[in-house]
């Protein structure tokens, strides 16, 4: 049986504006001004079409900061933007473009209230965030923004990678959809949460057996999280988000590419500490989420099929390859053992108060049963930002959830 060990492959290391996060401490107690408009000018070039982790890295080392940067001339960034992070002409009016609509100074100092809400929402997080899944940062591409809704408190457990992917094709025989059915329960009853991404046949089922025993699920999509994809999914998604997690790396309005779907598997993967490949043909990109995993020597567990089955042809070739076969469900969680939100299932249900709780009591008696950002800020005597670090740390706790219009409810 293969070790949970995460290792670093070559071409997986941390570098450039990625170790200079990484050295960062953790965002402090109380608000910092300085911190947030660094977050702020981030999330203003996150949004900026072509840019990702080596143009970013390289704005910021040519500028000293990516406010300067926003400040020069088309032709100082076109010069900056050289070698490897070259842009092309389509590139170029795209960056112009981005930066015409929103102006000189997208960031003031101090920022608006409605600086805030447009660039820094409810469910966003970035690398500085402390909580982004540090593995995350191991990924050659890893996301410049996660957007999430459901419950916050998940983002410790796939921090630790304490979840379980379970992947396969969107087209399953009979065999392999009752398989990731009962994995799904299998996982959730132990008190593993469950990650997967939503789709069509393994899993939409690994999804259903998690929610089914009452357990949290992890849904990584390929489209922004208002879109739900396939359609007849509405529900299915909308129950994750309530009673799980859903994640996407995609602003919303991003138009959708069948690239986003490939894209997300090393999300899923990065995640979790184990994966079970359900069943899948030659041609799938839950094998592309089964390499990955064998490259970072992850436990890798494959469901066996008809050897004459074509659903099962790739997934079952793995079983020569050294992955761990997974007759029954009840073999992966001995292996496992407990998963982390069954050794907190106790704690929570003794109803007795945690420390963040009595820390934050006047916030939540501000907030009653649900609250707008501006009435706690009202009801408080404080600015918007030092309100919303404060909410973030209640939703990451799992007190708080927030619902569209900046508005917040007690869980």
């Amino acid at each position: 049986m293969q070790q949970a060990v995460l290792k670093q492959p070559p071409g997986l290391v941390r570098q450039g504006v990625l170790g200079a996060v990484l050295e960062k401490p953790c965002r402090p107690r109380g608000h910092n001004p300085q911190a947030e408009l660094e977050r702020l000018w981030r999330l203003v070039w996150a949004g900026c079409p072509g840019v990702g982790w080596q143009r970013l890295r390289r704005l910021e080392g040519m500028f000293g900061s990516l406010e300067l940067a926003w400040q020069a001339t088309a032709t100082d960034l076109e010069h900056a933007l050289g070698g490897s992070t070259r842009l092309n002409q389509r590139e170029r009016q795209q960056l112009e473009a981005y930066r015409q609509t929103h102006g000189a100074e997208p960031i003031g100092q101090p920022p608006s209230a409605g600086q805030r809400r447009q660039w820094a929402p409810p469910g966003c997080l970035i690398a500085s965030d402390e909580a982004y899944p540090p593995a995350l940062l191991e990924l050659e591409r890893p996301p410049l923004r996660l957007f999430w809704q459901g419950r916050g408190a998940l983002w410790a457990r796939l921090a630790a990678r304490q979840a379980v992917a379970v992947v396969g094709t969107r087209r399953p025989s009979r065999h392999g959809a009752t398989m990731a059915l009962r994995i799904g329960r299998a996982l959730a009853e132990a008190g593993w949460p469950v990650v997967s991404g939503l789709a069509e046949g393994i899993d939409a089922e690994a999804h259903q057996g998690c929610l089914e025993s009452g357990g949290r699920p992890v849904g990584v999509l390929g489209t922004p999280l208002e879109r739900v994809y396939p359609r007849h999914h509405r529900q299915l998604q909308a129950a994750v988000a309530r009673e799980g997690l859903l994640v996407s790396e995609l602003a919303a309005g991003t138009p959708g590419q069948p690239g986003h779907f490939a894209l997300r598997n090393r999300l899923q993967v990065a995640l979790a500490q184990a994966v079970v490949l359900v069943e899948c043909p030659h041609a799938s990109g839950a094998l592309h989420s089964a390499n990955l995993a064998w490259d970072l020597e992850m436990p890798l567990w494959v469901v066996p099929a008809d050897a004459g089955r074509v659903s099962a042809a790739g997934s079952n070739r793995w079983l020569g390859q050294g992955a761990t076969p997974l007759l029954d469900p009840m073999d992966l969680i001995n292996s496992l053992g407990p998963g982390p939100l069954l050794r907190s299932s106790g704690a929570q249900a003794s109803g007795a108060p945690g420390p963040l709780h009595n820390r934050e009591a006047a916030l939540l008696a501000a907030l009653g049963a649900g609250a707008s950002l501006d009435q706690l800020c009202e009801r408080l005597r404080q600015s918007p930002a030092a309100v919303s670090e404060r909410l973030l740390r209640l939703e990451l706790a799992g007190l708080l959830q927030s619902e569209p219009g900046l508005w917040w409810r007690p869980c």
